[in-house]
């Protein structure tokens, strides 16, 4: 039978159970202060804040799945940039293929039997990194980096700066677009490209040359199937994904461009879109890191037509504690 506790016992038992709840509430967490997110910083910008890409320096990779949009970066790569075009006119990329995607890593494309004949540049000499420029913009984050002196952004681009050798480079954050060559630095002449669609690679910082940055269309590489060969190339031709043609936006009639416009890196919105990265808040997050590196700021793209809800202006979190 049985039996019923005495008061004493119900009394220790009320006692201890009262005891773990207040254990609970002092071990939670208090809610980190109401902060911006990035979201809201978008809301809240305005036409000045944005700009409209330029035509001569965007491709348009097409590809059987859709449009690949890739902003080119000249300041960084003059001469290879050029190349590329040159090739792009010549319409050298039309029938070749993406030939590999190594997972976590990048997706190539180029000619698979590397006898194509092209009349640009075969070879050109490698552009790791430029000297900083006194017109060269640049948004420097106030965070350390593992790879160099200084990161940030120039022109929407990730970027590194040493500023004491007077130096400035592209960096390999998710996304960007390099140039595929052999041990011969100069042996790159913008014939193989790929795109960077995985964890940031930045040990190959200041060891490729790094081209442009992909702002539209990354999943139709992303999502790809991983080769079976070694460094993820495909090993049978009918695995391989066709490039119907690679074309300069300027090329196109203007019916048929991609109209995006891209956040200025120049702006005060811009900072608050970092702040708003460093300084995590809202009700999910328990702990903001207060840090951000290069690579984990990906500036905001958009559809010119995009239509943007009204919001309050965004006043921008601490720069620190």
């Amino acid at each position: 039978m049985r039996q019923r506790p005495d008061c004493k016992t119900l009394a220790v038992a009320i006692a201890l159970a009262c005891a773990s709840l207040a254990v609970q509430a002092a071990d939670t967490s208090p809610a980190l202060p109401k902060r911006p997110t990035v979201t809201d910083v978008i809301k809240a910008s305005k036409p000045a804040d944005w700009r409209d890409l330029d035509p001569q320096n965007t491709l348009y990779v097409e590809l059987p799945s859709g449009r690949i949009v890739i902003e080119l970066a000249p300041m960084y790569a003059p001469n290879t940039v050029a190349n590329i075009k040159a090739l792009v006119h010549e319409n050298y990329f039309d029938g070749l293929s993406v030939m590999r995607a190594q997972d976590n890593y990048v997706a190539q494309w180029g000619d698979p039997t590397e006898k194509k004949e092209f009349k640009a540049q075969k070879k050109v000499k490698a552009e790791f990194d430029v000297a900083i420029a006194k017109d060269m913009p640049f948004t420097a984050l106030p965070d350390t980096d593992t790879y160099a002196p200084q990161t940030g952004y120039s022109n929407s681009m990730p970027a590194a700066r040493d500023p004491k050798a007077g130096r400035t480079w592209l960096t390999h954050c998710y996304g960007m677009v390099g140039v595929g060559r052999d041990n011969d630095p100069d042996s790159g002449a913008g014939t193989d490209l790929y795109v960077v669609i995985g964890h940031a690679p930045r040990a190959l910082d200041r060891n490729v040359t790094l081209v442009g940055r992909v702002l539209q269309g990354i999943e139709l590489l992303s999502t790809l199937p991983r080769g079976t060969g070694q460094l993820g190339f495909y090993e049978k031709p009918e695995q391989m994904v066709p490039l119907k043609s690679i074309r300069l936006a300027a090329d196109v009639p203007e019916a048929e461009r991609s109209h995006l416009e891209i956040l200025r890196t120049d702006t005060p919105t811009f900072d608050a879109v970092i702040n708003a990265a460093r300084f995590r808040g809202g009700d999910w997050y328990k702990n903001s890191p207060d840090h951000v590196e290069v690579c984990n700021v990906m500036v905001p793209v958009r559809k010119k037509d995009q239509a943007q809800a009204a919001a309050p202006a965004v006043t921008p979190a601490p720069a620190s504690k």
